[in-house]
C-alpha cells in the first residue's frame, strides 16, 4: 500500500486529503417502500437476459431480445422505466468502447443551476472561486478510487464522476460506488438511465484526446469497466429532482453495486483501495477543509483529466424545508457531478462526506448534499443486500 502526501494547506491548517492505492494492471429482493430510500436492481449479466429481467421488460411491453439488441435506445415514456423495482442494466458486451467513452457528454442541465446564494434558510456568502487543479499522474497511484460513471440518456451518452467506497459487510471486497442521484435517474420528469458503467482511474496517464487515439486499453481503463447491477437513490430525488436540481438537490446521492465486465475480483481488490463514508460529519463550522474530486467535462474542460478543488465549506439552503447543503469554491463544471467530497474525520482519517450535485453556470462554486440518516439508510440497504457476496 502506497501512502500519498497531504495535498494542500487550507485556511492555515493542513488538510490530510491523501489517497492511498496499490499499483496494479488491467485487469429477488423487493424495493424498499420507504420514500427515503429507493432501490433498483438489474438481474442480467453477460450478454444474456435473465428470467427476472425478461419478466420486468415484458411487463412494460418490451421484448427482451429486442432490448438486448438495441431497444434500450427507445426513450418513449411507456418504456422509460421509472419505479425502483423496474431498473434494468444488463451488460452489453463491447458497448462502452474507448471512442464512445470520449464522446460522452456532461449532464450540464443539472450543473447549470440557478444562483441559490440568496438568503433561503441558512446560507453563507458565496465563496470565492477556487481554481481546479489537475490530479497528479498516474491516477492509479494518486487517486485510484476516483473514476468516471458512463450512462445513456435520451440526450445521448453522458458522463459523471464516482468513488469506490468501503462496504462494511464485505470488508476488503467492496463493489460499491458512490455518485449523484442525477447520474442514475432523471428525477421527477423521467426514469432510470441505462448502460451505467464505472471506470476507475479513467485515462490513467492524463492523455489528451489526440494521444488517446492510439492509447492502449489499460491506459484508458487501467482496471477495466464495472457495470451496475443494482442501484439505490433517494425517493426525494425521484420525486423532486429536476433539470437544475430543484428541491431534490439536497438528496442527490446514489450508491451503485457493480460487477466487472471481465474477471471475478471485486472492485476494491482490483483498485487496491476504497474510502469509508462518514454519515456523522461535524457541523460545517468545525470542518477546516473539504476536497472535491472529479472529471469536469463542460468547457473549458474536456472530461479527460481528473481535477480537484479544496476549500473550507460553507452552507447553502435550497429551501427552508430541505437540509442545508455544503458549498465550496470550485471552477469544475458538468461531468464532475457525482464526484466524491472528502474530509478528515475525528479519527484523522479521510472519508467521503458528500458528492458534487449542483453549481452555477458561471462555474465558481459547487454544492453537495449533507449525508444524513436518509443517505445512511440507502447505503446500509445496499451493504446488507450483498452481504457475503
Amino acid at each position: 500500500m502506497r501512502s500519498i502526501r497531504p495535498l494542500l494547506v487550507a485556511t492555515g491548517l493542513v488538510a490530510a486529503l491523501a489517497l492511498t492505492a496499490t499499483a496494479c494492471g488491467p485487469s429477488e429482493d423487493k424495493a424498499a417502500d420507504k420514500p427515503a430510500a429507493e432501490s433498483a436492481g438489474a438481474n442480467g449479466t453477460g450478454g444474456g437476459i435473465s428470467a427476472d429481467l425478461a419478466k420486468t421488460l415484458k411487463k412494460h411491453g418490451v421484448d427482451p431480445e429486442k432490448w438486448k439488441n438495441g431497444e434500450w435506445k427507445n426513450w418513449d415514456k411507456n418504456t422509460w422505466l421509472r419505479e425502483a423495482k423496474d431498473f434494468v442494466n444488463p451488460v452489453i458486451d463491447g458497448l462502452w468502447k474507448p471512442e464512445r467513452m470520449k464522446s460522452a457528454k456532461d449532464p450540464a442541465k443539472t450543473m447549470a443551476a440557478s444562483d441559490f446564494s440568496g438568503d433561503q434558510g441558512v446560507t453563507d456568502p458565496e465563496p470565492a472561486p477556487v481554481k481546479a487543479a489537475p490530479e497528479d499522474l498516474p491516477y492509479h497511484e494518486h487517486a485510484a478510487p476516483v473514476g468516471k460513471v458512463f450512462f445513456d440518456s435520451p440526450e445521448g451518452s453522458m458522463v459523471c464522476s464516482g468513488t469506490v467506497v468501503k462496504d462494511p459487510k464485505n470488508p476488503g471486497r467492496s463493489n460499491l460506488v458512490w455518485t449523484a442521484g442525477h447520474c442514475v435517474h432523471a428525477g421527477s420528469k423521467g426514469g432510470w438511465y441505462r448502460n451505467i458503467v464505472f471506470v476507475p482511474a479513467y485515462n490513467d496517464k492524463g492523455k489528451s484526446a489526440a494521444a488517446l487515439e492510439n492509447a492502449r486499453p489499460e491506459e484508458i481503463a487501467p482496471y477495466g469497466a464495472f457495470w451496475a447491477d443494482w442501484v439505490t437513490t433517494s425517493g426525494e430525488w425521484i420525486a423532486n429532482g429536476g433539470p437544475t436540481g430543484g428541491e431534490g438537490a439536497p438528496y442527490d446521492y446514489s450508491v451503485l453495486h457493480v460487477k466487472p465486465e471481465n474477471g471475478t475480483k471485486s472492485l476494491e481488490e482490483t483498485v487496491g483501495n476504497a474510502l469509508p463514508v462518514n454519515f456523522d460529519a461535524p457541523e460545517i463550522s468545525q470542518i477546516s477543509a473539504m476536497g472535491a474530486w472529479g472529471y469536469p467535462a463542460a468547457a473549458p474542460y474536456d472530461g479527460l483529466i481528473m481535477h480537484k478543488c479544496i476549500d473550507r465549506p460553507g452552507r447553502l439552503s435550497i429551501s427552508p424545508s430541505t437540509p442545508t447543503m455544503y458549498r465550496i469554491g470550485c471552477t469544475m463544471t458538468g461531468g464532475s457531478s457525482g464526484g466524491g467530497w472528502f474530509s478528515e474525520g475525528s479519527d484523522g482519517k479521510l472519508a467521503l462526506v458528500s458528492n458534487t450535485s449542483i453549481g452555477p453556470a458561471t462555474a465558481g462554486w459547487l454544492a453537495g448534499p449533507h449525508l444524513g440518516r436518509g443517505a445512511q439508510e440507502i447505503f446500509t440497504m445496499m451493504s446488507d443486500k450483498f452481504a457475503g457476496r
